[in-house]
């Protein structure tokens, strides 16, 4: 015997005024019921070259507004990056580091006397692997062995400008320490064990072993002058 699927027939005369329709089908047994319902409303799509982001960091539509806007719809802020040169590299210059007495090393170079002057190089080299400046002048002072200083302190020389020297590692700068020959002079002398060089800024000092001989320590025309540092050895 065949199978057959019954439709009920509604008789609702509310339905049948607005003519309505029940519909039937189904091959697997069941019945579904469809009715039209209106398509969604579609969203309006960006267009090209806008990002459709949203919540917080989205892009005010209308630009920014109050102090520190620009005319450019960007905002500057307290804190914002540094600006910027061609090139991707930082407009502020970088604050350069002065040499310290562990940065370096001192030394006495050969002399150069001359019009009965003792001339000396008193250099200071970078021994660190750091690139550092000095500027000015070096504190200097003779001593004996047991480290009591020998004279004054030696005076800045006249007539020499200070400038900043910068020192890539294994760089040097010099200044030049000088005298009058005390065989000329006649001033009292002493035969130091070190010369102490203190670099500009610097309070320790660094010992250098003294081999040139006498040097004035008081009397007539004992005073001893070093000039401001300048690049190189002084050779």
């Amino acid at each position: 015997m065949a199978s057959y699927t019954r439709c009920p027939v509604l008789l609702l005369s509310a339905l049948a005024a607005a003519g309505a329709l029940t519909a039937c089908g189904g091959g697997d047994g069941g019945t579904v019921a469809t009715t039209a319902s209106p398509p969604p409303t579609a969203s309006a799509a960006p267009t090209a070259g806008t990002t459709a982001t949203t919540g917080p960091g989205a892009a005010d539509p209308g630009g920014p507004t109050g102090p520190g806007a620009t005319a450019s719809g960007g905002a500057t802020r307290a804190g914002s990056a540094a600006p910027r040169e061609p090139g991707g590299t930082s407009a502020r210059p970088a604050a350069s580091s002065r040499c310290h007495t562990a940065d370096l090393r001192a030394s006495v170079g050969r002399e150069n006397p001359g019009a009965g002057q003792e001339n000396f190089p008193v250099v200071l080299t970078n021994v660190s692997s750091r690139t550092c400046t000095v500027y000015g002048f070096p504190g200097a002072a003779f001593v004996d062995a047991s480290g009591k200083q020998l004279g004054p302190d030696p005076r800045r020389a006249d007539g020499t400008t200070p400038a900043r020297v910068t020192l890539a590692p294994g760089h040097s700068a010099w200044a030049g320490l000088s005298f009058s020959n005390p065989e000329v002079s006649e001033a009292r002398t002493a035969t130091p064990a070190a010369l102490l060089v203190t670099p500009p800024d610097e309070r320790q000092p660094l010992r250098v072993a003294w081999q040139g001989g006498e040097v004035p320590v008081g009397g007539n025309a004992s005073a001893v002058s070093l000039t401001a540092l300048a690049p190189g050895t002084g050779a």
